[in-house]
């Protein structure tokens, strides 16, 4: 879990040495694209593939996968092998994390469940801050092709322990995997993605085509891929826009923070993860009290609330950095970022799992994954496009240009939560 989720950011602060290195500057943003677009699309076909054929094996082949990119990813030689092989790692990224996720279910007693989902969405909230600070020190310790060698040892081990300790129940339930779902499915997301690159009406026809389809044929599956009646529950339905429109915004900090350090201050990778840092505190303070709260009020609502106030009054501090800026003032706001953000994922997905049936907590919580990792796709490519566009003003206009586009979505974020229910 920890590695597939690293991988979506690790390489953020190694983004303007690669681009030094094998050129591509103006498509940079493909490299995190690649990875997020095939893991998100690939989650929903993955777990209902592990129904039929049973978790361990499939998150083998998954680790294994993983590791094939990775080693692929160091070893690349052009612009376009290493976003090819990025596609190639992030197929084994959906894996990991959605079967290492059903597994948790399959070996720990119910009422342990909540406490280890705790767990992983700190895992994934931190991993998501230290990946750009491990990258950044990689990257001046040893070359950025190292940002993918470090996977193989840990993953090696991940094999052995998964090989040697994993104990699952051997019955299976043989079902129907629904591979014209995920087909519609994957086809919808990828065209649509590929839309805020080439800004192809084709495209967009066709993504919208792809995924009308999948709604009507998901009507008629026998086992659908993600269920359309989750859809009518408003707690779902307002928590996976949130999702979504949250972790998209949040690729802009990530992505785009380290660069203009670089590139507009002077920083070394090392210090631009470095300053990256406060973020982690943020989040983590944040996350931990209001999960006391929740736990001993019962109440979640405010939480998300106050959360995208505070991470929309950032987003407009960021848009005003400049050459000037002290490391100072981008601590602050990284702490102040941080802040906000840890108040929203991990309460949402709360808030959809207590408002699910109890048959329903796993696809809700995969259909969380997905609309986050959706998020994290799609806004990677949204601000590469803006990124790459405005880099005829200069690197400091064209990242001030991606934190104002990210402005409006924060804010569309925050008026989306307030229709959020909150339930005991």
């Amino acid at each position: 879990m920890f590695l597939a989720s690293l991988d979506q950011t690790i390489v953020a602060t190694a983004l303007p040495v690669v681009a030094g290195d094998l050129g591509g500057l103006d498509h940079l943003s493909w490299i995190i694209i690649a990875y997020n677009l095939t893991s998100t699309s690939t989650m929903p076909l993955w777990g209902r593939t592990s129904d039929l054929y049973g978790r361990k094996r499939l998150l083998v082949a998954a680790v294994v996968v993983f590791l094939l990119g990775s080693a692929l990813c160091g070893l690349a030689h052009t612009f376009g092998e290493l976003i090819a092989f990025r596609a190639c790692q992030g197929v084994g990224a959906g894996g990991m994390i959605t079967l290492a996720m059903a597994v948790i279910a399959d070996v720990v007693p119910p009422r342990e469940r909540s406490r280890y989902q705790g767990y992983i969405q700190l895992l994934f909230t931190v991993s998501s801050v230290v990946g750009p600070l491990l990258g950044g020190l990689l990257v001046d310790a040893l070359s950025w092709r190292w940002v993918f060698y470090v996977n193989l040892p840990v993953g090696a081990v991940a094999l052995v322990i998964l090989l040697t300790r994993l104990r699952l129940p051997a019955a299976r339930t043989e079902r129907t995997v629904d591979y014209p779902g995920a087909a519609l499915l994957v086809g919808g997301v990828v065209c649509l993605s590929l839309v805020t690159e080439r800004f192809a009406w084709g495209l967009l026809l066709a993504g919208t085509i792809l995924l009308a389809a999948f709604g009507w044929w998901e009507r008629r599956a026998a086992e659908p891929i993600m269920p359309l009646r989750l859809f009518r529950r408003p707690v779902f339905l307002v928590a996976a826009i949130t999702l979504f429109l949250t972790t998209c915004m949040l690729f802009a900090v990530l992505i785009f923070t380290p660069l203009f350090l670089q590139r507009v201050v002077g920083a070394s990778a090392t210090s631009s993860g470095l300053l990256l840092l406060p973020m982690t505190v943020g989040i983590t303070v944040s996350t931990v009290l209001s999960g006391r709260l929740i736990a001993k009020t019962g109440r979640y609502q405010r939480f998300p609330v106050i959360g995208l106030a505070i991470v929309t009054v950032t987003v407009f501090l960021l848009s005003r950095l400049s050459a000037g800026s002290s490391h100072l003032t981008v601590t602050l706001d990284m702490l102040l970022f941080g802040i906000g953000f840890g108040l929203v994922t991990q309460v949402l997905v709360v808030a959809m799992q207590n408002d699910a049936d109890r048959a329903d907590i796993g696809i809700v919580t995969a259909s969380a994954n997905f609309f986050r990792s959706l998020g994290g796709s799609i806004g990677a490519a949204v601000f590469g496009a803006v990124f790459a566009r405005s880099l005829g003003g200069g690197v400091a206009h064209a990242v001030d240009v991606v934190f104002l586009v990210a402005l409006p979505i924060a804010a569309l974020a925050l008026v989306a939560v307030l229709f959020l229910r909150s339930r005991q």
